[in-house]
């Protein structure tokens, strides 16, 4: 079967990175989207900012966790992606398992200590404790700015700003 290569690399998929890094550039944040060498810090999740690039292999430097400042070298890698609703084929890419990093879900920042953070809310957060997830990855308020599109979700009073956390009591029943 002959599938046209502009369609194979217009797929996008969850388990898929981009088939272009387009701005991936020296001084990039980036995303590890593959379990590489979890020893070395090479993990789902990991945040590294890239050193160099080659055809085939990645420089960056570890930002976040116990690795910090190590420098890695990323390989690029066969990731297979199953057909799917958005994807009607099996097949494999041979590429770089990472996605640019400007910004991060909440989910994806959990665990990680930031120095500072910028929030943008364009709805109210969606499970309990995700917002204090989001608030407690730096150490002083100072370091967060929060962008919220739903003024419904901002209280006011004369000390300031405040943002709703909906809190379900029955989870705690």
């Amino acid at each position: 079967m002959h599938v046209p290569v502009k369609l194979l690399n217009s797929v996008e998929s969850g388990s898929l990175p981009p088939h272009e890094l387009v701005l991936l550039r020296i001084g990039a944040p980036i995303i590890l989207l593959r379990n590489l060498n979890p020893a070395a810090g090479l993990c789902n999740g990991t945040r590294l900012i890239v050193r160099s690039l080659r055809n085939n292999i990645l420089e960056a430097t570890i930002v976040t966790g116990p690795n910090a400042g190590d420098i890695v070298y990323i390989p690029r890698i066969k990731i297979i992606a199953m057909a799917d609703g958005k994807n009607p084929y099996d097949f494999s890419r041979v590429q770089f398992p990472v996605r640019l990093a400007f910004a991060m879900t909440i989910n994806k920042a959990q665990g990680q200590t930031l120095s500072s953070i910028g929030l943008y809310l364009p709805s109210h957060v969606f499970g309990h404790g995700q917002l204090y997830v989001a608030l407690s990855r730096v150490s002083s308020p100072s370091s967060i700015r929060i962008m919220i599109e739903n003024d419904i979700s901002i209280l006011e009073n004369h000390q300031g700003h405040y943002i709703h956390n909906i809190v379900f009591t029955e989870v705690f029943q």
